[in-house]
């Protein structure tokens, strides 16, 4: 039987690229991929009220590639950087990663009163680009492209013996459990509706964002299905509210989007099906041990209001490959004091992510007016600040 010195469990973008990552290495890799690694959430196509029921919980809206895949992600300077070293980011075709250069983020408005505003600019902030929007599934598809052409990698249904276990299986990971690690969860009793729009006026490349008391909802710039005028829509609300706009037809649904947005897009009309999952905070108590580590949301799941969570997956794919890269010649892969190097870079930027996004969540929950009143200022007076606008640029790109 063929030794393998590293087994990775779950096939996603996060254990894909780890596996690519520590092939270019020279290691003998195993990727598990099974049928759970990619649940649909509850999904309503376009023009229908028809539900189909939860297939896991890591959080995906799909099989990639699938009718109800309509995942995008904003990927961070780092993240691109980690994929164009494995060879796939310069793959992808030129609709499925579109560049932000501008960032609009309003606050709530209070009667006739305007709600803060905050704007970010690649241009003033001297990066080429503030994030990537990127398709989820053609992402999983160029990966996986990748993988079947990468030499020391060997596709498997079920684990197999390894030195070193590297679970990448999401949010629901039976490993972990077995394993009895302690997992810490918070839910939200949120709700995210993700799905594709076109939009009558274009996007030009900016990113826009409403945080209110009780949604925070932001669009996307996207060049699929309509170059220029698409957008990748996410939008996080309690759960009651997510029912019942879920359970709208299409017409009732793009009316309730056209009055939560003002109409600064023109007319947005649904451009496919609309799928949900539940929000939560939560982290593993321990992130390895003797022979297995944890990446990805497998480790840890933020709120998607900064768009960090596959970017927070990559980053840890990037730490465990140069802990792994740099160890001693002596020192096995899964010795748990090389894994602990890893867990220790990583766990406070993990940790003040999950943090941040919380306070900001919690922040914009409140409905008394002078709350509002102060956080709308704060806004606009961060806004006014250019040194601070470009160092937290400089963070969310991982800079």
């Amino acid at each position: 039987m063929k030794r393998f010195d590293v087994c990775v469990q779950g096939a996603g973008i996060v254990g894909q690229s780890l596996a690519l990552s520590l092939a270019r290495q020279g290691l003998q890799v195993a990727l598990v991929s099974d049928a759970t690694s990619s649940p649909r959430e509850d999904v309503v196509p376009p023009r229908s009220l028809r539900e189909l029921p939860p297939e896991g919980a890591r959080g995906a809206l799909g099989r990639p590639g699938g009718p109800s895949d309509v995942r995008a992600y904003a990927l961070n300077a780092a993240s691109v950087e980690l994929l164009r070293g494995l060879k796939v980011w310069d793959a992808l075709p030129p609709h499925a990663a579109t560049a932000v250069y501008d960032m609009h983020i309003e606050g709530d408005r209070d009667n006739d009163r305007e709600g803060g505003l905050l704007e970010f600019s690649a241009w003033q902030a001297r990066f080429s680009e503030l994030a990537w929007i990127t398709d989820a599934a053609v992402l999983e598809q160029s990966l996986a492209s990748a993988v079947r052409f990468a030499p020391h990698i060997t596709l498997t249904t079920s684990p197999v013996e390894a030195t070193l276990t590297a679970l990448c299986e999401g949010k629901a990971s039976a490993s972990r459990e077995a394993l009895g690690v302690v997992w810490d969860k918070q839910d939200y009793g949120h709700r995210a509706i993700a799905a594709r729009l076109v939009a009558e006026q274009p996007h030009r490349n900016t990113a826009r964002q409403w945080f209110r008391q009780p949604d925070v909802l932001a669009l996307l710039p996207f060049d699929s299905p309509q170059p220029e005028h698409s957008y990748a829509l996410v939008w996080s609300l309690p759960e009651a509210r997510s029912q019942e706009l879920m359970a709208l037809d299409a017409n009732a649904f793009e009316q309730a989007l056209q009055q939560a947005t003002g109409g600064v897009c023109g007319e947005l009309r649904l451009a496919g099906e609309r799928a949900a999952w539940p929000l939560m905070l939560a982290r593993a108590h321990a992130w390895c041990g003797e022979g297995w580590v944890l990446l990805g949301d497998a480790a840890h799941v933020v709120h998607p209001l900064a768009g960090q969570g596959l970017n927070l997956g990559l980053a840890d794919v990037a730490a465990l490959s140069q802990v792994i890269s740099q160890r001693e010649p002596w020192r096995p892969l899964g010795d748990a004091r090389l894994l602990r190097r890893y867990e220790r870079q990583r766990q406070a930027p993990t940790v003040a992510m999950g943090q941040l996004t919380d306070g900001l969540l919690r922040l914009f929950s409140h409905e008394q007016p002078a709350l509002r009143e102060l956080r709308n200022r704060g806004m606009t007076l961060v806004n006014h600040l250019p040194p601070l606008k470009r160092w937290l640029t400089s963070r969310a790109l991982g800079s």
